[in-house]
């Protein structure tokens, strides 16, 4: 019925960019705003992009909540120029939008956007919804995020964490979204996507259904082309686009400054996105993640650094599937290894732990199978990667 998934053989083919050389961008032209914005008695200068049909005017940087729960880090980014704060229904079980809450009450509300994320059971293997992935759950768990975050609406919600074509266009939702716009929960709607992503942002370009697509994509795909290739034609159909895991997971160590700002960069040289979510959780992150609006070229020292990482593993999991295909147990293999990254590079253990809890693994996770036939296509320890985070399970 759906879409293929990209099969190994083209998935190799689509690496060879990704180890033979990374692709650079020329110098773009693209509409954008730059302003000084005063905060805390300095200027500082902010680059503008409007998120397609919505018309929302960002800033290229704006802030991923999902790794902080310190109040006063997310009113330092709203007092600095940032307007945009993403977060999502299940982040710290709630917790995420309930501090979010605390900040934003008493302002204006047409000084910040909110964007949250709603989602229901599915089938961690095939991507699938379950039985109980209904309309009215759906709505059940908006009205609740409403409530934490004591606001009337949303400025953007999204479908979260989906993988498959067929849930894009998955009817239940897809009522849900229609009845929240009604009354007048949602300015907009969405999805997100770290998994297959180029299936999907195709899907929702297909549906004319939604305003925003939510993305991962960083030089650290390879199949990065294939992503730039469908986030150009959702973004000429009139979608926003929003960029996401810019750094997280690229990096076998914790990155440097520089790589930081080379990998915001790098996404950044794509005028089809329209602004990108950092996940500072520190003060200083916060200034060096604004510093790099005030220069989006990259330089060639960031490009040599960028092409050098490209040809090395990394934390991060392409999202292929291929090894579904090969566990005999049928382990949810690309979200064991997104807990993984949560663990040893976002070194964030409760965001790690929540989706471990919510895989409903067997009582016994790789302890049973003689050797393991899973070969992952860019070269994990899949075994031992799983061993790692599988004590989680038991915390």
């Amino acid at each position: 019925m759906g879409q293929k998934l990209i099969g190994r053989r083209d998935f190799m083919k689509s690496t060879l960019a990704g180890f033979g050389g990374l692709f650079f961008l020329p110098p773009f032209n693209t509409k954008q705003e730059i302003k000084l914005v005063e905060a805390k008695g300095k200027e500082k200068k902010f680059i503008y992009r409007t998120l397609g049909k919505t018309r929302l005017k960002l800033p290229v940087i704006n802030m991923g909540v999902m790794l902080t729960d310190n109040p006063n880090l997310i009113r330092a980014a709203l007092d600095s120029g940032v307007l945009l704060l993403d977060t999502a229904h299940g982040y710290m079980q709630g917790r995420n939008e309930e501090t979010i809450g605390s900040v934003i009450k008493g302002r204006p509300r047409d000084s910040f956007y909110i964007a949250t994320k709603v989602g229901l059971p599915q089938n961690r293997t095939t991507g699938l919804y379950l039985e109980g992935a209904t309309t009215e759950e759906f709505l059940k768990r908006l009205d609740i995020s409403l409530k934490r975050l004591g606001l009337d609406y949303v400025d953007i919600l999204y479908q979260h964490g989906v993988s498959r074509k067929e849930s894009v266009m998955y009817e239940p939702i897809l009522k849900a979204f229609e009845l929240a716009k009604k009354a007048g929960k949602i300015r907009f709607s969405g999805v997100s996507t770290h998994s297959n992503e180029p299936e999907v942002i195709d899907a929702v370009t297909d549906s004319k259904v939604h305003d925003v697509i939510l993305t991962a994509y960083t030089f650290k795909q390879k199949h990065y082309q294939e992503v730039r290739k469908a986030i150009a034609r959702a973004s000429n159909a009139g979608l926003g686009i929003v960029g996401m895991k810019a750094v997280r997971g690229a990096f076998q160590q914790q990155p440097t400054t520089r790589n930081i700002v080379a990998s915001f960069k790098w996404i950044l040289q794509d005028p089809n996105v329209h602004t990108v979510i950092a996940g500072f959780t520190t003060f200083e992150h916060l200034e060096t993640d604004l510093a790099i609006m005030n220069d989006l070229t990259l330089t060639e020292q960031e490009k040599m650094d960028l092409q050098k990482e490209a040809s090395l593993p990394g934390l991060y999991c392409q999202g292929c599937r291929q090894c579904l295909g090969q566990c005999t147990e049928k382990l949810p293999i690309p979200d064991l290894m997104r807990a993984y990254m949560y663990t040893y590079d976002y070194r964030n253990i409760a965001h790690a732990q929540d989706l471990i809890t919510s895989l409903d693994l067997p009582d016994r996770v790789c302890e049973d199978c003689s050797f393991c036939r899973v070969k992952c296509a860019i070269g994990f320890n899949v075994l031992k990667k799983i061993r790692d985070v599988a004590w989680l399970k038991k915390t």
